[in-house]
């Protein structure tokens, strides 16, 4: 029988009958005990030494020969721990579709343009308060074959380290008011009272006027109010 997250966390199980791929990459054996890592041991810190300016500029670090298509946004945030304390120092990437939705990678066989003027990766390391930002273009919806008609909804990954490269967290930000969320396994394999949790809020304070909207999406580790893993 697949391991399955504890009563009342956050967290999706890792086996969700709806999301098929799971069905095979599950664990079936209890989890291992790994120990604590060692201040200053295996992780990326200091990030910021293989940093650049434009590694958190999507509409940037991509330029061929001109702008990217799409909607242009901000995606800010504050990274805490369970006790609401900031997190300093962590390494943030993200990586997402362009605007028609689709990934500038080979396997990404979606019948749906490419943009040459658009990466679609980009990171950060948060500040002193625990701040990250990125600018970016508004993802695009795109079909999958989890089952017919699949569609995933506008969505961003992103992927946190800390000190240690054991101490990882990978998830999915969302964007509100998206039709395909009640339809989508992913979001749904999360714990209903906490997938709220993954929705990005509209946050008019970080706008760039007549450049970009802004999306605000905090980050927990640990505790009641984790943000919820990538199943």
């Amino acid at each position: 029988m697949a391991i399955r997250e504890p009563a009342g966390s956050t967290h999706p199980p890792y086996r969700f009958a709806d999301y098929a791929s799971t069905r095979l990459r599950a664990p079936t054996q209890a989890p291992l005990l790994v120990p604590e890592f060692l201040p200053g041991g295996t992780g990326p810190a200091p990030a910021s030494a293989a940093l650049s300016p434009l590694d958190a500029d999507l509409t940037r670090n991509g330029r061929r020969n001109g702008e990217p298509i799409g909607e242009r946004i901000k995606v800010t945030g504050q990274i805490v721990d369970e006790a609401g304390h900031p997190v300093p120092g962590a390494l943030v990437e993200i990586w997402q579709a362009n605007a028609a939705g689709r990934y500038a990678q080979p396997t990404d066989q979606h019948d749906a343009p490419l943009d040459p003027n658009f990466l679609g990766a980009g990171r950060c390391e948060s500040d002193a308060s625990g701040r990250f930002g990125f600018r970016t273009i508004k993802p695009g919806a795109y079909p999958w074959q989890n089952h017919p008609n699949a569609w995933r909804p506008n969505h961003v990954h992103l992927s946190l380290f800390g000190p240690g490269f054991g101490s990882r967290l990978v998830t999915q930000m969302y964007f509100p008011g998206d039709p395909l969320l009640s339809l989508d396994p992913i979001f749904n394999s999360v714990p209903e009272d906490a997938r709220d949790l993954l929705v990005a809020r509209f946050d008019l304070a970080q706008t760039e006027p007549g450049i970009a909207l802004a999306f605000r999406f905090d980050i927990v580790l640990r505790g009641p109010e984790a943000t919820p893993r990538e199943a």
